[in-house]
């Protein structure tokens, strides 16, 4: 039998433990400060696939009551990483079902014995659906494999003399209708063709199905009374930049909040009390896109102070948040950050590396964004789901734009616009938009992409899903991403900005060139026309192996891709003054994929090779991009500082 589908598996752990106790509340990053303590969990964790025929031997013999060892043979399983490619089982690289993972930690003495500390374990992604134990007894579950969770745990490690605990998960890749991304399960009957029970998973999107604890798992812990979830707004009047806070606090309805803004030297700027209000920050440091400023990426620092008083105790509270004060608007023709015209000249991204699949790593990710400024990228969009916290946190430092996107993408059947589908994409889009809300880096939300929006429940899904984003935040504008003719898509009505993917040359016309600038100038008239909205051609690009060349170019050589781009470039140029108001490469690096005839072990459209080493095509884009930021009337003697020694222009 096939693994049972994943929102089976959520009945059926309601059933056997009850409801779990995960948090409904903020999803504060977990920092560290005088009153908050975290402890990593990466490493080396106990592992083991499910192999059953029906997958749920684990949950029959109730692996997670004893160390998963005694039950069978384990693995070392690195965590963060896809499970899919750090060994050489092919079976477990394709592997669809449940994974077991095991951790024991040995927990701080003041952390098991105060019970005025809470015991948080954080989990930052477990793709596809998670259960999770803690000494056995199951604690939390989680749909959607790109966000994270958490869940109190104080009072199962509090309950006696213990120092340590023992972290059990299941994770569960199989994807269904239901899920974002879909998939379907397809089962092979014919027994003279595929052996008894055989199966695979489909899916609707062109990149692999990487599985496992992908991000960073942790501890962290807080007061029993404790500053829960805090929402930035901010806004400009002249000079003057507006930091509007709200601040909720779990634990207690009596305690006292004390707010304070610190610019980059340290020096408190501004203050507030209690729960809700608006800081003015006079000759304020605006957050500046990357090239767009002398001094892009400002940031100031939201320190947040709680004190309360118990029959027992007085109780402390401290969170510090990083705050970029920048307005985002958009007009029938252009998208405005403070006020000024902004072009995304940037880049299409995947979590994707060789070995560690789409596990977080810190050197791979510094590495990706000094290729990002080196390229004069001044902006990217998380396709086709949303990046690790840390990846959001870099681009507040660096000053780049981010459109964040959701997992909704390959929404192609018409059971994935049903009810319980849309429900799921609503949580999906409420998680994103908590997760993410404060990063000034982040300036627009796409609720999908390439969904099959000429279908009829496209028109209810997306005005409802477009209209649920706008409520949850109205600061900034929502979008999906389309390849629809602009006179089938039924969505296109709802969102604030066209972002349209074509590949003209490439799966059309393949092999001609000389079609792309008539094609992609009447694409862009028909949108304009129909809609009155500003336009991002969001992907375009073709495949190309390095070192392959051709000349005169042919298809899969560096010459084909570099000719693609500059017919793109040629169009783009006219268009850009006009309504056009950015364009992003497909694809920032190459990615692994599904096998099929299509894909040379994954898809080659990167402008860097996998290993993130440049193909012609990046020096191309890179002369583009730099010239853009010199072109740019805002800010010139920015771009001059910033690109002394780097590009290949004069100032």
């Amino acid at each position: 039998m096939a693994p049972v589908q994943a929102r089976a598996w959520a009945v059926l752990g309601a059933l056997l433990w009850g409801c779990g106790l995960a948090l409904q509340g903020g999803m504060l990053y977990p920092r560290e400060s005088a009153s908050r303590e975290r402890k990593e969990l990466d490493g080396l964790w106990s592992f083991r696939a499910d192999f059953s025929d029906n997958r749920r031997q684990g949950f029959e013999q109730q692996w997670y009551r004893t160390p998963l060892r005694e039950s069978g043979p384990i693995l070392d399983m690195p965590v963060p990483s896809s499970f899919n490619d750090v060994g050489q089982d092919g079976q477990l690289r394709s592997f669809v079902g449940w994974v077991w993972y095991e951790r024991e930690v040995t927990l701080p003495q003041r952390w098991t014995q105060d019970l005025g500390t809470r015991v948080v374990l954080r989990i930052g992604s477990a793709h596809y659906y998670a259960i999770v134990w803690v000494n056995g007894v199951h604690v939390a579950e989680h749909e959607g494999g790109h966000l994270p969770f958490e869940v109190d745990i104080s009072t199962l490690v509090q309950s006696g003399p213990l120092s340590s605990c023992r972290i059990t998960i299941a994770v569960n890749n199989t994807l269904t209708p239901y899920t974002l991304p879909p998939g379907t399960i397809l089962y092979k009957m014919d027994t003279s063709k595929y052996p008894k029970g055989y199966f695979v998973q489909n899916t609707n999107f062109d990149f692999f199905n990487y599985a496992g604890l992908h991000r960073p798992v942790l501890l962290y812990t807080t007061p029993t009374i404790y500053i829960d979830d805090i929402t930035i707004t901010t806004g400009v009047d002249q000079n003057t930049g507006l930091v509007n806070y709200q601040i909720f606090v779990q634990g207690s309805e009596h305690f006292q909040l004390q707010v304070s803004l610190l610019d980059k030297e340290g020096k408190v700027v501004a203050q507030g009390l209690g729960s809700q209000g608006q800081l003015q920050v006079p000759s304020a440091h605006l957050w500046w896109p990357y090239l767009m400023h002398e001094h892009p990426a400002y940031l100031y620092s939201l320190e947040v102070r709680l004190t309360a008083q118990t029959a027992a105790r007085s109780v402390s509270d401290f969170y510090t948040l990083p705050v970029g004060i920048r307005t985002v608007a958009v007009t029938e023709s252009q998208f405005l950050i403070n006020g000024k015209p902004f072009y995304f000249h940037g880049v299409n991204k995947h979590e994707d590396a060789d070995i560690r699949g789409k596990g977080f790593d810190w050197p791979l990710m510094v590495k990706d964004f000094n290729l990002l400024r080196w390229l004069g990228a001044n902006s990217f969009r998380t396709s086709h789901y949303p990046y690790a916290e840390e990846v959001m946190q870099l681009c507040d430092r660096y000053g780049i734009v981010v459109i964040d996107e959701s997992p909704g993408v390959g929404i192609v059947l018409a059971q994935s616009y049903s009810n319980a589908s849309l429900q799921h994409h609503l949580e999906v889009m409420g998680e994103l938009v908590r997760r993410d809300k404060n990063h000034p880096a982040v300036v627009m939300w796409s609720v999908a992409n390439e969904p099959a929006s000429s279908l009829k429940p496209a028109a209810y899904y997306f005005k409802t899903l477009i209209a649920h984003t706008k409520a949850l935040d109205p600061s900034r504008p929502v979008t999906f991403v389309t390849n629809s003719n602009y006179e089938a898509d039924l969505g296109a009505p709802y969102v604030d900005v066209i972002c349209v993917n074509s590949y003209y040359s490439w799966y059309h016309d393949y092999g001609h060139l000389e079609v792309i600038q008539l094609q992609l100038a009447t694409q862009f008239e028909n949108w304009y026309r129909t809609y009155q909205k500003p336009i991002i051609q969001s992907e375009y690009g073709a495949e190309v192996i390095s070192g392959f060349h051709q000349d005169p170019p042919l298809m899969f050589s560096e010459e084909y891709q570099q000719g693609l781009l500059e017919q793109y470039h040629l169009v783009l140029d006219q268009k850009r003054k006009e309504y056009v108001v950015g364009e992003l490469i497909w694809n920032f690096a190459d990615f692994m994929t599904d096998q099929s005839p299509m894909r040379v072990i994954g898809n080659k459209k990167g402008i860097f090779s996998r290993q993130r080493q440049p193909k012609s095509a990046a020096f191309l884009l890179r002369q583009r991009y730099w010239k853009l930021a010199n072109e740019t009337r805002y800010h010139r003697s920015a771009v001059k500082s910033q690109c002394v020694g780097k590009s290949p222009f004069t100032f």
